[in-house]
């Protein structure tokens, strides 16, 4: 090989910075200690926090036996593939959304307590307050090491203010990460807008520019770095050539992508609904019962999972939070067979026929992440893949969407962590808080903590 190339290095064009995938030429040679090399070979670990609402189907999501020889069950059956770099975990509690002396609630409840493990104050004026979220603890550790301290993504915007569930704002409701006691981090539903941000540069007057060229000469963001690109090939050797060049074509597809998926007015308030006084109609809105159809729902979940692997191969950030929805969402899902409300169909009554839609619905947010794990996994990072190298937790503050219990939570932890979790088994943990598992998370990230929200001690995950 005939040049070096920083980790940092980056194509650079007219309001756009295009950071590059780890390639060989960025990897430590010989004047490397072997620790060194190992480190840099092992590739950065990657925290990615992917929430789904209203809870699930229970009965088709549990296995049956725990260890390493457990059968995958019918929601989870998408995952086979990479049935040996998952953990189905069983015994997290989210005690903090639960009642607790503050009466209905649960959804709200749920969003804001999963990764925080505090109780929010039921309330539905400015005087919110929750805690500090895992992902953004993360970031105070780790968040200097990249481009963005953490990325806060999504698929329905809506709104912090107003009433949204039985007294609560809808802050809560809405939002994932919270930045301290009571400031939500709220999160991008835009792909387009998320696309630009990781590969725009750091001057807004210049990236504006660049972006008004691009839609008035209909060109790529690649069209801009397209001699700096050339200088960089020519010396490189021909893995990296063939990586840089299935690195570009795949910016260019979801670029295409993009510009294919059009918005949508999705809103439907229903009569008597609060409608908060500064309501804004935009794509993936709800207000409290109204039913929420995003056609586009299933390009705009496989654009934004796009963006996660997009910020992880290039190293733009090493935290992401990303709910497919909104607790009490009612999005419909006939795409997936089941063209019915997702809050009102989860609550179930033990109808065999509205727990069969659920488990579809269920299983085509299985079908995403499998999607995700294997974009993940394709893309390998020195002696390993990115999926080897990061930790995601999927799951839900609810178990049940019927009873709204917050016990037995659904949850998968994906990926090896650098080789820190003995994965590829079903893992009982008896009833501990949820954080526990989160400060597990944080560890083996390099964010060590020694108290998170209510956690009592970190999860064993060897």
């Amino acid at each position: 090989m005939s040049i070096r190339l920083s980790r940092r290095t980056v194509l650079r064009g007219l309001g756009t910075a295009l950071a590059l995938p780890v390639l060989d030429a960025m990897l430590p040679t010989v004047g490397f200690s072997a620790s060194a090399g190992a480190a840099a070979a092992a590739g950065p670990r990657r925290l990615l926090w992917i929430y789904v609402p209203n809870g699930i189907d229970m009965q088709n999501w549990t296995p049956a036996t725990f260890g390493a020889g457990y059968q995958l069950t019918p929601t989870l059956q998408p995952m086979a593939a990479f049935k040996d770099k998952m953990m189905v975990v069983t015994g997290l509690v989210c005690d903090k959304a639960r009642a607790n002396g503050d009466g209905a609630g649960d959804h709200a409840r749920a969003m804001a307590a999963y990764l925080t493990g505090v109780q929010p104050r039921k309330t539905e004026g400015a005087n919110i307050h929750v805690g500090i979220s895992a992902d953004q603890a993360a970031a105070m550790h780790i968040g200097h090491l990249t481009r963005f301290p953490s990325l806060e993504l999504g698929i329905e915007q809506g709104i912090s203010v107003g009433r949204c569930d039985s007294g609560y704002s809808c802050a809560y409701i809405h939002n994932l990460a919270w930045k301290n006691d009571t400031t939500p981090v709220t999160k991008d539903t835009d792909p387009r807008s998320v696309f630009d941000r990781l590969f725009s540069s750091n001057d807004p007057t210049e990236s504006a520019e660049a972006a008004a060229k691009r839609v008035a000469r209909n060109k790529s963001m690649l069209d801009f770095v397209l001699d700096d690109a050339s200088s960089i090939q020519n010396a490189l050797g021909a893995a990296d050539k063939a990586k840089l060049d299935q690195y570009m074509s795949s910016i260019r597809e979801i670029e295409l992508r993009i510009d294919r998926m059009k918005t949508e007015d999705a809103v439907q308030i229903p009569a008597g609904a609060v409608r908060p006084t500064n309501f804004v109609h935009t794509t993936g809105v709800r207000s409290s019962g109204g039913a929420n159809v995003l056609k586009n729902y299933p390009d705009a979940v496989a654009l934004m999972l796009d963006m996660v692997v997009l910020a992880f191969q290039t190293d733009s950030t090493r935290v992401i939070t990303l709910p497919f929805a909104s607790e009490e969402s009612n999005q419909s899902y006939p795409f997936a067979d089941a063209p019915v409300p997702h809050h009102g169909t989860s609550h179930h009554m033990g109808d065999p026929a509205k727990m069969a839609l659920l488990a579809k619905i269920n299983l085509f947010h299985i079908k995403q992440l499998a999607y995700l794990a294997g974009k993940l996994d394709n893309i390998q990072e020195g002696n390993g893949s990115i999926l080897d190298n990061s930790l995601i937790a999927y799951g839900s503050g609810n178990s049940d969407g019927q009873r709204h219990n917050h016990d037995n939570l659904p949850f998968l932890l994906l990926g090896k962590g650098g080789g820190t979790v003995a994965t590829g088994r079903h893992v009982n943990f008896n009833n501990v808080p949820t954080n526990n598992m989160w400060l597990a998370m944080l560890d083996r990230a390099g964010a060590r903590l020694d108290a998170l929200g209510d956690a009592t001690a970190e999860l064993n995950l060897t």
